[in-house]
């Protein structure tokens, strides 16, 4: 299935669908950030997806990060709530879902690198490289917050 990502742009279709999901922030050891190159919409991005009934929200973190990239992970804190009305994803099946997601940061306790269907390509990224890549506004906004060690407070937007 293939998507359109719309951020603040007038002419977007009206969201119909609303879908708890999650991203993740997740920096090795030398300071690098596990990015996927996704299949939907050919653009660079955090881990992440949509929350499954009956799990709790740290299990949908460590679940979609394994199944995209295969890399193990332990969530240490939530970096933002991204819920912008003017941030809508249209698919290809009609659904137009407007943007939930919960970011978070983990850290990584095994597997190794792999891509999925979800995720033609997989790479540990140093932060300085992020500008080369095709990353949407709103995925770059946290990035940007979740490699912030300033921020004391998550992000709610």
């Amino acid at each position: 299935m293939s998507r359109i990502d719309y951020f603040r742009n007038p002419n977007a279709p009206k969201a119909n669908s609303v879908v708890p999901s999650v991203t993740a922030v997740v920096r090795d050891d030398s300071g690098r950030l596990l990015l996927i190159h996704k299949t939907d919409n050919d653009l660079w991005a955090l881990p992440g997806g949509g929350h499954d009934i009956g799990e709790r929200i740290a299990d949908t973190v460590v679940r979609e990060v394994s199944e995209e990239t295969g890399i193990d992970v332990e969530v240490d804190s939530i970096v933002g709530l991204y819920t912008d009305p003017e941030h809508v994803l249209a698919y290809d099946d009609g659904e137009v879902r407007q943007q939930f997601s919960i970011c978070f940061r983990a850290h990584p306790i095994g597997g190794s690198l792999r891509t999925s269907s979800e995720s033609k390509e997989v790479r540990w990224i140093d932060p300085a490289d992020l500008d080369e890549l095709d990353i949407h506004p709103s995925m770059m906004l946290r990035i940007r917050h979740g490699l912030d060690d300033s921020r004391r407070e998550p992000y709610i937007g």
